[in-house]
């Protein structure tokens, strides 16, 4: 509330949202004249500026671009590989063709650069120092600074489209000359090959000189490497055998003699031990009587053979004989001669293995102490040997080093010789036989586009700055007032007709205004109220006029005040003069019934101004208004004052305080609110109750689109229909 009860504070406005895309329409078609008219003017001028426009053809000359070229010989480039969906490298080539030396190069090979053609083709002046003509040609001074606007020219007329996921590039060119347009997309796209060739000759260039000065330095470093190795391996007595091919082709690395040595010993040794067990083993069955050399020797087997006859002729005669028996003694005799001689051969055959026996293990002793030795020997020279291997590693790195690059420096000899391009053209560029620019229906399009953003941003600014109450919602929105009504404007006649015609529309809207007044007080309709605006023929009168009409016609007893001093109006109604009504009571006249006349035609009693005094709100400061009212409602139920508009006036504030509650009347699209809310905060000043306002004049084709106020205005008329919901 501001600064009394019954007004609302606009500051404190419940903001019903709109939703925004309804919003959005109601703006456009608030403004949709606005919009149309902008719409249709960036037509016409994109029509215009389209039928002045030079026309331009456009050329195109279509390139194949390679990742990588085929390989004539083995030589690895210096790039490196990519994925599919690596675009580096197509990037790079992108950026090449849109270089500037290229486009200049251009121009120097189709010689534009001393074409005046060209450059008058394009716009541009002679006022440059280096376009001054002599005899009909261009001065040589001014070439480097020709030479670099064509570049430009080139480059701001060229574009380069990459056909999606494939290899191909479109180079076009446009200008007004469709030859000219052919000439230069086929001269860019055969300059480009060449300066790709050319990048390449002088990268094989620069990589052979470079690999020229890193051959010399290697070669140097080996040598030196060498020379480290063979003094150290003289120093410390390090004696390796040259490296040998196997089997499979492949070559070992060199072998030490130590090494050698204890390998072949160790293999002597295991064999030594293995013939000391065999030997041993030999010597221990011969002890053991079951010797295998034993049974093997012919001359045992023969003194067995014979041994075993002489026992059998012994046993027969044994079986005849006694032992004594001379015979058999013989007999006896020989066998242990026999058992004798074996004896002694079998002695002789193990002191053979014996003796065989004790040099295998002297042998296996002696092959032992060597492989120990020669173990020391290793291992110390294992010790001596890491260096020798670091400076050998160093010699073998700097080896590979120097073969590798030998190997790159014939290779790159090779390549550069070849000269393979990846580049290659597809299709050349045909002389366009109708222009590619301007687009009439292209231009159009943009053009009605561009005018529909200019008019929906038009709009938004137009929206923003007015501040005129469009739609009766806004009466709330905007003003914080409760709404009573709104109120259709007259076309027609005057408001008086339209209140004697109890079907018009006029009648229907102030019938609903009153409806709503019944709820704005404990007893209904208030007893005593005032009608004012914010500034004058906003329809207050009207108002006034029509509600007291609607409350006779309810079998109310009303009078209507007009308390407004300065203007009056309410006599002309009633077809009287005002030198009697509220000033002379102001004044001091206690004479109601003097002062008032009868409205037979509308059914109420109306009071008029009253003569024009000097200065109204001197007679409204005092207690003779409230007096009046407290007389007035004592014969009538309902004192109505139409009152003088608020803004620049003090008559309505102190009219406002001396009654009931206040009814404002707000002019649909005649009205600032801004100007509103002032006259609101002047009537809040004065402690004054705003009942709600009720919008006047309003005509629903104006207002914001989808509220449908009118709606109810004349239904079930203008038909000849009768009946209803």
């Amino acid at each position: 509330m501001i600064g009394g009860p019954g007004i609302p504070d606009p500051r404190r406005i419940d903001d019903q949202r709109v939703p925004m895309i309804r919003q959005y329409l109601r703006i456009a078609m608030r403004w949709r004249y606005v919009i149309l008219g902008i719409v249709a003017a960036c037509g016409l001028f994109g029509l215009i500026a389209t039928l002045l426009m030079t026309p331009k053809y456009t050329a195109t000359a279509t390139i194949e671009i390679s990742r990588e070229a085929d390989k004539v010989t083995e030589f690895q480039g210096v790039d490196r590989e990519t994925s599919v969906a690596d675009q580096e490298f197509y990037q790079t080539q992108y950026g090449l063709l849109r270089s500037r030396s290229l486009s200049e190069r251009v121009a120097a090979q189709l010689r534009l650069v001393d074409d005046p053609k060209f450059f008058a083709m394009f716009g541009i002046s002679d006022k440059n120092p280096a376009f001054q003509q002599s005899n009909g040609r261009y001065g040589a001074a001014g070439r480097a600074v020709r030479q670099r606007i064509a570049g430009e020219l080139l480059l701001k007329n060229l574009d380069i489209a990459p056909a999606r996921l494939s290899r191909l590039v479109d180079i076009r060119f446009t200008s007004p000359d469709p030859a000219l347009s052919a000439r230069i997309a086929n001269a860019w796209a055969e300059n480009f090959i060449q300066t790709n060739l050319e990048r390449k000759v002088q990268a094989t260039s620069y990589g052979r000189n470079l690999l020229q000065r890193q051959l010399g330095q290697l070669k140097e470093k080996l040598d030196e490497s060498q020379r480290q190795l063979v003094g150290y391996a003289s120093a410390q007595r390090i004696i390796n055998l040259p490296a040998q091919s196997g089997s499979d082709g492949r070559s070992t690395s060199e072998r030490s003699i130590v090494a050698d040595d204890l390998a072949a010993l160790n293999t002597a040794l295991s064999q030594a031990t293995a013939d000391r067990i065999q030997v041993e083993a030999r010597y221990q069955a011969t002890r053991s009587g079951t010797s295998t050399e034993a049974l093997r020797n012919q001359a045992i087997n023969n003194l067995r053979q014979r041994r075993a006859e002489l026992a059998a002729d012994y046993q027969r005669l044994m079986v005849q004989f006694e032992p004594e028996y001379p015979a058999a003694k013989a007999i006896r005799s020989q066998l242990d001669q026999l058992d004798r001689s074996i004896s002694r051969e079998e002695g002789r055959v193990s002191g053979s293995l014996l003796t065989d026996y004790r040099e295998a293990q002297e042998r296996e002793r002696a092959l032992q102490a060597r492989v120990d030795q020669l173990k020391s020997n290793y291992l110390d020279l294992r010790r001596r040997s890491i260096q020798y291997n670091i400076y050998q590693q160093e010699v073998d790195t700097n080896r590979a080093l120097y073969d590798g690059l030998l190997q790159r420096f014939k290779e790159i000899g090779v390549a550069g010789g070849v000269g393979v391009n990846n580049i290659s053209v597809v299709d050349t560029a045909d002389v366009p036989q109708s222009p590619s620019s301007p687009r009439l229906l292209i231009n159009l399009a943009i053009a009605l586009l561009a005018g529909l953003g200019l008019g929906a941003l038009a709009a938004f600014g137009l929206e923003q700055i007015d501040e005129a109450i469009a739609d009766p919602g806004e009466v709330e929105r905007r003003l914080g007032l409760p709404l009573l009504g709104s109120v259709p404007k007259v076309d027609t006649g005057t408001p008086k007709d339209a209140l004697l015609d109890r079907k018009s529309d006029l009648v229907d809207a102030y019938l609903a205004v009153q409806t709503n007044l019944t709820f704005t007080t404990e007893h209904g309709v208030p007893r005593s109220f005032a009608v004012t605006s914010t500034r004058p023929a906003e329809g207050k009168s009207t108002t006034a006029l029509a509600l007291a009409t609607t409350l006779a016609r309810a079998q109310r007893r009303v009078i209507l005040v007009d308390g407004d001093m300065r203007s009056p109006s309410v006599h002309h109604l009633g077809g009287v003069d005002h030198d009697h009504g509220l000033s002379n009571f102001l004044a001091g006249q206690d004479n109601i019934e003097a002062l008032t006349f009868e409205m037979t035609d509308l059914g109420f009693t109306a009071m008029s101004a009253g003569p024009i005094p000097p200065n109204a709100a001197e007679l409204l400061t005092g207690n003779r208004l409230s007096l009046l009212i407290e007389k007035l409602l004592q014969q009538f139920d309902h004192v109505v004052i139409d009152s003088p508009p608020v803004m620049g006036l003090a008559d309505a504030p102190l009219i406002a305080s001396r009654v009931e509650g206040v009814i404002y009347a707000v002019e649909s699209h005649g009205i600032r609110s801004s100007m509103v809310r002032t006259a609101l905060g002047r009537l809040a000043s004065a402690n004054a109750r705003v009942i709600g306002g009720v919008l006047t004049k309003f005509e629903a084709r104006k207002a914001h689109y989808g509220y449908g106020y009118e709606y109810g205005y004349g239904y079930g008329r203008g038909d000849g229909k009768t009946g209803g919901d």
